[in-house]
């Protein structure tokens, strides 16, 4: 071998050592695509933890206002079935036929509630994911990056272009819990 192409080989395995100690000591690859696994930073982060929270106790408290409700409608409906006895079918009718509205108004209200909290979810989502544009935008930019692809989506990668760590990190110090951030009403 001549001395030039040795040396050549030389640097070139330095470079690639010096690639692979970089990133496995956090420091970013110069790279031209990333990923993120945007489910785990949503929920690695301090902004999804406390959605998380927040919906979890809407949720319970909705669950158990609908046990109340459906053990008071329980038992409505088992006066009803006594009281039958001493009405006539004209009656009954009328006033099953007022309980059955009574209970398809209070499936509505209740389902409304449902919704709404599916929606305020989906809001705080996308709260995040403005919140969460400029940081992964400079994480990007540092590394030298053109774009951010979902790791999921992605069949096979280096572990090393992943930033979802890094990303939860600077989003946590940016916006904490994201509880003081502006949302639309």
């Amino acid at each position: 071998m001549t001395k030039a192409y040795t040396f050549t080989l030389a640097v070139l395995i330095f470079v690639i050592g010096t690639v692979f100690a970089s990133a496995q000591s956090g420091v970013r690859v110069i790279t031209p695509i990333l990923t993120i696994d945007s489910e785990r930073l949503y929920a690695g982060s301090s902004f999804g933890a406390r959605v998380a929270s927040e919906m979890e106790a809407d949720q319970s408290v909705l669950l158990a206002e609908n046990r109340k409700i459906e053990a008071e409608l329980a038992a409505e409906e088992k006066e009803l079935t006594e009281q039958r006895k001493n009405m006539t079918p004209e009656d009954f009718r009328a006033v099953a036929d007022a309980f059955d509205r009574r209970v398809q108004d209070i499936r509505r209200i209740q389902d409304t509630k449902a919704r709404s909290i599916g929606e305020r979810r989906e809001q705080e989502q996308a709260v995040f994911v403005q919140a969460a544009r400029p940081v992964l935008v400079e994480l990007m930019q540092e590394a030298g990056a053109s774009v951010i692809l979902e790791r999921r989506s992605i069949l096979a990668s280096n572990d090393s272009i992943d930033i979802t760590e890094q990303a939860i990190a600077r989003l946590n110090a940016a916006i904490g819990d994201g509880a003081q951030l502006q949302r639309d009403p």
